[in-house]
């Protein structure tokens, strides 16, 4: 089902200088832009839309089509020219507005804004990462609904869910880390449906490449286990498509493509050098380089697109509707002869949702009184969802310490059916490839575990799928200074404070086993928006709760009374007399004790366990100050770990019962005495609110 039909000719060739002039054009007038990768390699851009690449610009979100993603962010122009001319609804007005407040074609490329684009990238290397995810997420799905034609070792290509991603990226991409950590995870699992189009034009921001960076590209992903081809001259489109066509065939290796390019191509004197990166070429520049495309030096945006080559572009939408039809017919085939297998192809597709509760239903509840670590738990959880294929995942390297993926089957080149990633030691390119895996499929809910502590290596990653909204669950374990003897390097203190103010990730520290299992009901509830997960290592004792009904509501609601020494009214009567105090996570079960003292030497105490207060900071206005009275400002929050963000909770009368420096070897216990994390200091800390 490809999309190349006819040779390429004249009218490609005049498309191609437009596709150049036209960032050229926009970035002089606008004052500001990056005109010198989109010109450079608008050549490849060009082919791979017109001739390779299978999408449909009249569906933007078929489930059938390729993906492409420019991890190369900063050259946003030379996407948003190829989705003009493609016909994805946009317009030369559009182009006009890059980098303008408020327009679809936005500096780097952002997901739903503009139709198209498969990802926001930016952040170079992330792109890259990504894909990975994309390309593995492809290769389970299409395993587990066709593996007749995907064959054993996959990527046949006789399959309706067999497509290509591909991904393009610059030197700067390739130097990241991240990318490094997906390219090489990428080889192991023989990933050929990815394809990694790199833009070798020997050119940073700081001059060239060699100032810092000398080895050979080629050889390092040789050795990643990658096949590599050569694109020796971008200006070349016969050769360009013949490439192309050649790097999306399955040979059981994902892909390398090297296109030798210059920046900034054709102009005279910024062409091939760093200045071309951003910024206009200036009005003398510009003239001239629109006299060597082909254009009158003076001519202006809005001329510089013919009539014949937009008509000529746009065809490809037509033979995008062909084969989407071609591929429906196809799928429709496949529903015949496997109807057993429909509903998950719906689900994947956002459909319908499997019944999450009855999963978590059919789960044995702990009982009250009982120790286990809420990572015990998770994985109890996560080996009941792993049942309906949508929600799988892995650890980096740690899937024993971390209780995930329990004697799963192994996801590998040779079985794309597994459930269990081994992502190895790459937290950041973990990160990366399950926003790939939920960028893939509406339906995917792809989990990563690692230690609290390395969640520093993540955050980039988690902040895009934060940008993006998408059902990422990080599921962070080894939660406090309470790991002890590992010491300080793995004592998390400032990673949850940090991962708190990453606007649109919830950070859920659940208090038991019970909450543990709240919290995965109200994750699953929502399609959108990631979660980081932090539990325990060590046991905690199950609390008394009500019914798990009543507890995932107010789980869901980020804040709720555990437990008060008195009835409602009572303890509103005198709210000067009055205690609250707040905890989260493995410390509820200190600040329930401590408040259990005070109650028994008379005082009127209230416990609020706080699972996540993003989910409580969204609730109205009457239910925070129901579970928060105004006048009782005798408050202690209580959290093993930074104490900053509790503030605007106990206010100027309360304090925080924190963590504001490194730990120490030695113990849990000890540690966590030597912070201050106990009992006797929660009830003094109680006494002294109370007296302010």
């Amino acid at each position: 089902m490809g999309m190349s039909a006819m040779t390429l000719g004249e009218l490609d060739c005049r498309a191609v200088r437009t596709a150049r002039a036209l960032p050229l054009q926009i970035v002089q007038d606008l004052g500001h832009g990056h005109a010198g990768t989109p010109m450079g390699v608008a050549p490849l851009a060009y082919v791979l839309y017109q001739r390779v690449l299978r999408h449909d610009p009249s569906d933007p979100a078929w489930a059938g089509r390729d993906r492409f993603v420019l991890s190369a962010g900063h050259a946003s122009l030379l996407l948003y020219v190829q989705l003009f001319f493609s016909g994805y609804g946009l317009t030369l007005d559009d182009l006009a507005q890059d980098r303008v407040y408020g327009s679809c074609t936005p500096g780097h490329p952002e997901r739903e804004r503009t139709p198209g684009v498969e990802m926001s990238t930016g952040p170079l290397g992330q792109g890259v990462a990504s894909a990975v995810g994309m390309a593995i997420a492809a290769r389970r799905e299409a395993a587990l609904l066709d593996p007749e034609g995907m064959g054993v070792a996959g990527g046949t290509a006789l399959s309706p869910f067999d497509h290509t991603i591909w991904v393009l990226a610059g030197d700067g991409c390739l130097q990241e880390g991240v990318s490094a950590e997906a390219s090489s995870l990428a080889g192991t699992l023989g990933l050929d449906n990815l394809v990694l189009l790199w833009d070798d034009n020997r050119i940073t921001i700081d001059g060239a490449t060699s100032l810092a960076l000398a080895e050979d590209v080629r050889a390092r992903y040789r050795a990643y286990g990658w096949r590599v081809l050569e694109i020796l001259d971008v200006q070349d489109l016969d050769a360009v498509e013949r490439v192309l066509l050649e790097a999306r065939a399955r040979t059981g290796r994902p892909t390398l493509v090297a296109v030798r390019s210059t920046i900034g191509y054709p102009a005279p004197e910024r062409g091939g050098t760093c200045a071309a990166h951003a910024g206009p070429f200036g009005v003398q520049e510009t003239a001239r380089t629109k006299e060597l495309l082909g254009f009158a030096p003076g001519t202006t945006l809005a001329h510089l697109v013919p009539d014949d080559v937009v008509r000529h572009a746009r065809g490809v939408a037509e033979r995008g509707r062909c084969t989407h039809a071609e591929w429906t017919v196809a799928v429709e085939r496949w529903a015949e002869q496997h109807p057993d297998r429909v509903t998950l192809w719906r689900q994947l597709r956002g459909e319908v949702s499997p019944d999450w509760s009855a999963v978590l239903d059919s789960l044995e509840e702990p009982a009250a009184g009982s120790c286990v670590a809420t990572r015990t738990t998770n994985g109890v959880v996560l080996a009941a969802l792993a049942r309906t294929v949508l929600v799988w995942g892995g650890s980096a390297d740690l899937s024993e310490s971390t209780n995930v993926n329990a004697g799963a089957p192994a996801f590998t080149a040779a079985d794309p059916m597994g459930t269990a990633l081994h992502l190895g030691i790459r937290e950041h390119a973990m990160a990366a490839v399950l926003t790939g895996i939920a960028l893939h499929s509406p339906g995917w809910r792809p989990f990563g575990s690692t230690y609290l502590v390395f969640s520093d290596y993540m955050r980039p990653a988690i902040r895009l799928a934060a940008l993006m909204r998408l059902p990422v669950v990080y599921v962070f374990t080894h939660d406090s200074l309470a790991i002890g003897e590992d010491g300080p390097t793995h004592q998390p203190v400032e990673q949850v404070a940090g991962l708190r103010t990453v606007p649109r990730l919830a950070v859920v520290r659940p208090a038991d086993a019970a909450e543990t299992v709240a919290a995965w009901r109200c994750v699953l509830a929502v399609p959108e928006g990631p979660t980081a997960l932090v539990l325990s290592r060590q046991k905690l004792p199950v609390l008394e709760h009500s019914p798990s009904a009543e507890l995932t509501d107010s789980v869901a609601r980020g804040a709720y009374v555990l437990w008060q020494s008195c009835g409602n009214e009572e303890f509103r009567a005198s709210p000067a007399d009055a205690e609250i105090v707040l905890a989260t996570g493995s410390e509820v079960h200190l600040a329930l004790e401590a408040a259990r003292e005070a109650a028994a030497g008379g005082a009127r105490v209230r416990v609020v366990s706080v699972p996540c207060v993003e989910w409580f900071d969204a609730q109205p206005a009457d239910y925070r100050e129901a579970v928060l009275p105004a006048a009782v400002r005798a408050r202690v929050a209580v959290e093993a770990g930074r104490p900053d963000g509790w503030w605007r909770y106990v206010g100027l009368d309360g304090t925080v019962v924190g963590v504001n420096d490194f730990g120490e070897s030695g113990s849990g216990p000890q540690v966590m005495a030597a912070a201050g994390i106990t009992v006797e200091h929660i009830r003094a800390e109680l006494k002294r609110a109370l007296g302010r």
